[in-house]
C-alpha cells in the first residue's frame, strides 16, 4: 500500500471561516475562491431569508416580536 497524497480525494474538504468583525474572513474566503473553492456565504443566505416580505421574517416577528 502506498501513500499517494497527490491523488485527488473522493471527499470534498469543508472549511468554516469564523472570526470577529473586520478579522479578514471575506479576504480569506476570496483567496479560497481564487484557488477554485466553492463558497457558501451564510451571511448572504440569512439576509435573503429575512428580506422584507419573506415568510421567514414574518415567522421571526411572530415568535419574537417586531
Amino acid at each position: 500500500m502506498t501513500d499517494d497524497r497527490s491523488a485527488p480525494s473522493p471527499r470534498a474538504l469543508r472549511i468554516g471561516l469564523t472570526g470577529g468583525i473586520a478579522s479578514g474572513k471575506s479576504l480569506v474566503a476570496g483567496m479560497f475562491v481564487k484557488l477554485g473553492a466553492e463558497l457558501v456565504d451564510a451571511d448572504q443566505i440569512a439576509r435573503e431569508l429575512v428580506a422584507p416580505g419573506e415568510p421567514a421574517l414574518e415567522a421571526i416577528r411572530a415568535a419574537f416580536g417586531p
